[in-house]
């Protein structure tokens, strides 16, 4: 059924929402009207050839946005584009990048000028690679692209190094490979005319601030060797771009956020799946998973031959989406169960490239995949998007909805509520997707933990001097002493030097994975399936948890911290894990406070400790909850920074709070503020954590706490802190609006509690933040 319009896309929803009952799960409907294009003339200095090439790929003339962003890059000027998905922001950065190429054929050496791609996933380097081939074909052998990541051979990273004038590559490399290997690059850096940085929307957080501070080493390299590129950034539309590209880069960028390309009619339907008669924690209503849903909508799609990708944002998600798909085509159609498929991190490279080709190719109809696809990967040709479950910003979602219709016919979109506060509050509340502007991006280049490995790789590339101080940041100097008083960095009258014989560059984890990641190993046959990030490995593979792998089920025999390794074994159990872990904070350091009445806001440092306990056993397809197995993990300390405020004997007087109730009033607010952060911040529910305490032994109040899940934080909770109040108005908004009557996942229970959402007052929650609440 393929779509080229309003009356096409609306069928297709139609057709979704007339089985069954369907109808009364859309909440709302929003028809985006299609846009028509406005063109330019390309800037003077793009040279002929390479006009020609463009004209050869069937395009006539740039969009206005794209000729702008190359008449800037021209100019030497850096400049950040955030447009929206399928704006054809690529050929705006690929035309200069060409045009320097070509004129680098023309020196000495056939070098000559050389430029940097940086994306944030290996897949979205490859898809540019082949699409920056099939452009520059006609130019010849004078553009020479090349990816530089963990999957190039190494028979050929040498001829990269010498020949390649385009590298392609991921802030992992550049922050392991290259930058530390800077005198074997040292001709590629001393010409390198443009640094493009893609999605760089999606830096962020922790992971943002790691890549801010591998830009500055990249920048202090070309410095040394005479280069001073230009940075060429794309972004999805984000609120004020150009300061966050700043902060990203360290140098002033302009922005160019005006959209002039032309643009299919979106249908997007917000759908909320139905209760089930099932009960869950404390007897409360169950609604159906996003993820059944979401699957029997794939399904559905694939029947009818609409081609659609569903996004979630956990790669068990993406697993369990894929294979209850398969599993029900396999009854309506055996040839359909082969074209649906699942994509996520973790994978080998074969895996991705195969998976990444069937989708090019239209061998796959369905494809249920984690944010590792979201990043620009082109796959046109897409009729629909399913995004199951809101997928922490606003900026995400406009970027996964724009996957479809990217060859400019109609598409559909569906946003699948999870049983969780915000979903709930948002399939009700469509004014807070669709009229209100995309979130800023929160990135904190001066956190210590952060900066302080960065200072020693870049004294390891090359020693460290006063001058170069200030482009890390006003962090840098007070740092310095406290890595000599280590032993990691001693001062000489040439500067401050590495002293130790490991690479420095290994001290920074910059995906923040909390150390090296654990291989999931089949333990009959030794083969690696994949691997777990650090951090998360103590909820996702301890002993007992079911690891989904391409459609296979494992269940985990062993988890070996020492030899970071879990030993998975083939198994098909009717039920899915969820860990169950306990947490305590103390307060290191309150540095601002307000008063709010009687109250306190506070913000500050946290020492924050956890330990993962037990794991509850989950019925597929209703999540049933079947069974509790504790677990001996060693607890792990966390130094972030969090937002907390307290409340006084008078307020809970005033708010009619017995001390009996108090506990689980604290807490049904510490659930519901946690879930509706993601309005407010670019962060999702899993990137921050929570404590409520009813009398916390450094405040000696009742207290509740929201931090950042990263050591030294990640500036999501310092966002919280300066909208506090509209933040804590939308999370008292959000549980008066739920119908259930004592709280329920929709509202104030929460999928990660470690405490199984017990004690919790739904009503004791309403009323102690209308207590707050100045």
């Amino acid at each position: 059924m393929p779509m080229n319009g309003h009356r096409d896309a609306g069928a297709v929803l139609e057709r979704l929402a007339a089985r069954g009952d369907r109808a009364k799960r859309i909440t709302h409907t929003e028809h985006l009207p299609p846009r028509a294009g406005s063109h330019a003339d390309w800037p003077v200095g793009i040279r002929p050839e390479v006009v020609g090439a463009i004209e050869a790929a069937g395009i006539a003339a740039p969009w206005t946005h794209q000729a702008r962003t190359a008449e800037r890059a021209l100019a030497g000027e850096s400049v950040v584009l955030s447009t929206g998905t399928a704006s054809g922001k690529s050929l705006a950065y690929l035309a200069p990048v060409l045009s320097a190429a070509l004129e680098g054929s023309e020196a000495p050496n056939g070098r000559g000028a050389t430029a940097l791609y940086v994306a944030p996933t290996k897949a979205l380097a490859a898809d540019q690679l082949r699409a920056l081939k099939e452009l520059a074909a006609p130019l010849g052998k004078s553009v020479r692209p090349a990816v530089f990541d963990g999957d190039t051979p190494v028979e050929e990273r040498e001829w990269v190094r010498l020949y390649a004038n385009v590298v392609l590559t991921n802030p992992d490399m550049l922050h392991r490979g290259l930058l530390p290997a800077h005198p074997r690059w040292s001709s590629f850096l001393r010409a390198l005319r443009y640094v493009v940085i893609d999605e760089c929307h999606s830096y962020r957080g922790v992971f943002g601030s790691h890549v801010a501070q591998v830009v500055r080493r990249l920048r202090r390299l070309c410095a040394k060797y005479g280069s001073s590129p230009v940075f060429l950034l794309a972004s999805a539309t984000a609120s004020a771009p150009g300061e966050a590209a700043g902060r990203l880069t360290g140098v002033e960028v302009s922005e160019i956020t005006e959209d002039a390309s032309p643009r299919g009619e979106l249908a997007f339907a917000l759908w909320e799946p139905p209760l089930t008669e099932l009960h869950g924690e404390r007897g409360a209503p169950v609604r159906r998973t996003a993820v059944a849903e979401t699957a029997d909508l794939l399904t559905d799609l694939a029947v009818d031959g609409v081609r659609t990708v569903a996004f979630v944002r956990s790669r068990r998600g993406a697993e369990l989406i894929a294979k209850i798909a398969q599993e029900r085509l396999e009854e309506v159609d055996r040839s359909l169960a082969g074209r649906v498929a699942a994509y996520r991190g973790g994978y080998l490279a074969e895996e991705r490239r195969l998976l990444e080709g069937a989708l090019h190719s239209g061998e796959l109809l369905g494809l249920s995949a984690t944010t590792a696809l979201e990043l620009g990967v082109d796959v046109s040709g897409l009729d629909a998007v399913l995004i199951a479950g809101y997928p922490g910003t606003r900026a995400s979602l406009w970027q996964q909805a724009g996957r479809a219709g990217r060859a400019g016919q109609g598409a559909v979109a569906v946003l699948v509520a999870r049983d969780d506060p915000l979903d709930t509050y948002l399939v009700h509340h469509p004014e807070a997707l669709f009229r209100r502007p995309v979130e800023s991006t929160v990135l904190d280049p001066d956190n210590p933990y952060v900066l302080a490995p960065h200072l020693c790789a870049a004294a390891a590339e090359i020693p460290l001097r006063e001058e170069d101080l200030p482009l890390f940041g006003p962090s840098a100097p007070e740092l310095l002493p406290a890595l000599e008083r280590r032993g990691m960095l001693r001062r000489r009258s040439t500067g401050w030097h590495w002293t130790r014989r490991e690479r420095a560059a290994d001290l920074a984890d910059i995906r923040g994975g909390g150390g090296r990641p654990v291989d999931v190993v089949e333990a009959e046959t030794g083969r690696l399936l994949g691997t777990v990030d650090a951090a998360s490995a103590h909820t996702t593979v301890h002993e007992g948890a079911v690891h989904l792998h391409q459609g296979r089920t494992y269940r985990v025999r062993e988890l070996d911290l020492e030899d970071h390794a879990a030993l998975v074994e083939r198994a098909d159990p009717p039920y899915s894990t969820t860990a169950r872990d306990t947490t305590s904070v103390a307060v290191l350091e309150t540095e601002t406070e307000v008063a709010w009445g009687d109250a306190r806001l506070c913000f500050g440092s946290l020492e924050v400790t956890n330990q993962v306990v037990s794991y509850l056993k989950r019925r597929l397809i209703s999540g049933e909850i079947l069974g509790e197995t504790k677990l001996d993990l060693p607890p792990r300390t966390l130094r972030t920074r969090g937002v907390w405020w307290t409340v006084t004997d008078d307020q809970l007087d005033a708010a009619e709070i017995a001390q009996e109730e108090l506990a689980g009033a604290l807490h049904a607010a510490e659930h519901a503020s946690i879930g509706m952060l993601p309005l407010f911040a670019t962060c999702d529910r899993w990137d921050v954590g929570g404590v409520s305490v009813p009398l916390h032994g450094d405040t000696l109040l009742p207290t509740v706490f929201v931090y950042d899940g990263y050591d030294g934080g990640a500036g999501f909770a310092e966002r919280a802190f300066g909208v506090a109040e509209d933040w804590l108005r939308a999370t008292r908004d959000a549980i008066r609006a739920c119908e259930c009557d004592t709280g329920c996942p929709s509202c104030v229970q929460s999928p990660k509690c470690g405490n199984g959402n017990d004690p919790l007052s739904k009503s004791g929650a309403l009323r102690l933040l209308d207590t707050l609440l100045p």
